[in-house]
C-alpha cells in the first residue's frame, strides 16, 4: 500500500478505539474467492432473477435449475478468502461487533462469522414454498441429477453468468426438482427482485448498527436499497462511516473515511494497525 493508503488505515483504526465496529459487506469482498462483482468496472450485463416469475414460468424455473446445477462444478473450489477471514478473527478479538451482508454466497459463515446477518437470505439453502421444508443446495441438485441423467456432463462446458449459474440453452427436457415430501414448488431461500428483506432480518442488522461505534462498508456500491438504510440509520446515531471499496459508492461524499481499494489487502493491515495499536496502548508507560 502507498503511504496515502496507510495513513487511510490508521484513520480507520481510530473508528475502533471507542468500542467494537460494525461491518456492512457486498459483492467487491468475494471477488477475491473467484465469484464476480456484479456491479464492477467490467463486469458484464446482468439481469436478476424476478421471483414473480420463477413461481409462474415452468420454463423459467427449468433454465434456473438447469444453470444452477452446471454452474456448481464450477464453484467447487470457492472459499473464503483473506477479507472474510479477517473479520471473523476481528470479531473474535473484540474488534467487530458483527457483520450485515448482503452476499448470499455464505463465505462469511464458512470463515467462522459469528454474529451474521444475511439479509439478502442464504443461497445454500433451499426451501419449498408449500411445506417449507428446507434442504441444503446440493441434495436439490443431487436430485437435479437424478431426474436428469447426463444434463450435467453433457452441458460442461456452458459459459457461466455473474451470479455462478451455467447459461443453458438445451432445457426443454429438463425436469425440475420439486420437493420430494410433498410435490411443491423449491425455491433458494434468497431475497430475489420483487420481494422485501424481511422484517426480522432487517432489525437484527439494525441492532447490530445500534451497539457499534461506527459502520464500515466493504466490497458494496451501495446500489441496493437495503444496505442505504444501514449507513443512514448510522448517521442518524451519529457515528462515523467508512467506506472501502474499488469504484463510486452512493455516500462517497458523505463517509468519513473513503478508501479506494480492495477488501482483503485492507482487512489484513487494518488486523496488523490494531494489533500494533492494542501493544501499544497495553504496554507500560
Amino acid at each position: 500500500m502507498d503511504q496515502l493508503e496507510l495513513n487511510a488505515i490508521d484513520r480507520l483504526a481510530e473508528l475502533f478505539e471507542p468500542g467494537p465496529v460494525a461491518v456492512l459487506t457486498g459483492a467487491g469482498i468475494s471477488t477475491d474467492s473467484g465469484i464476480p462483482d456484479y456491479r464492477g468496472k467490467g463486469s458484464p450485463p446482468r439481469t436478476p432473477m424476478n421471483i414473480a416469475q420463477f413461481m409462474d414460468d415452468e420454463a423459467y424455473r427449468r433454465r434456473f435449475w438447469a444453470g444452477a446445477r452446471v454452474g456448481a462444478d464450477r464453484y467447487t473450489s470457492v472459499h473464503p478468502n483473506a477479507g472474510h477471514r479477517t473479520l471473523a478473527q476481528l470479531e473474535e478479538a473484540g474488534f467487530v461487533s458483527g457483520v450485515i451482508t448482503q452476499n448470499v454466497d455464505g463465505l462469511h459463515r464458512e470463515a467462522g462469522t459469528k454474529a451474521l446477518v444475511e439479509v439478502h437470505g442464504n443461497g445454500g439453502v433451499i426451501r419449498c414454498v408449500n411445506c417449507g421444508t428446507e434442504r441444503t443446495r446440493s441434495d436439490v441438485l443431487a436430485r437435479f441429477d437424478a431426474l436428469n441423467p447426463g444434463f450435467a456432463d453433457r452441458n460442461r462446458d456452458a459459459p457461466i453468468a455473474p451470479d455462478g449459474d451455467a447459461v443453458v440453452a438445451d432445457i426443454d427436457d429438463v425436469r425440475v426438482p420439486n420437493c420430494p415430501a410433498c410435490g411443491g414448488t423449491q425455491r433458494p431461500s434468497v431475497v430475489y427482485f420483487g420481494e422485501l428483506v424481511p422484517r426480522d432480518v432487517f432489525t437484527a442488522g439494525a441492532q447490530l448498527v445500534d451497539r457499534s461505534s461506527a459502520l464500515i462498508v466493504a466490497g458494496s456500491s451501495l446500489a441496493v436499497n437495503t444496505g442505504v438504510r444501514f449507513v443512514r440509520q448510522a448517521e442518524r446515531l451519529g457515528l462515523p462511516v467508512a467506506v472501502i471499496n474499488r469504484g463510486p459508492t452512493k455516500i462517497d461524499g458523505n463517509a468519513a473515511i473513503r478508501l479506494e481499494a480492495g477488501t482483503s489487502e485492507t482487512f489484513s493491515a487494518l488486523a496488523d494497525q490494531l494489533t500494533r495499536n492494542e501493544r501499544t496502548y497495553s504496554s507500560p508507560r
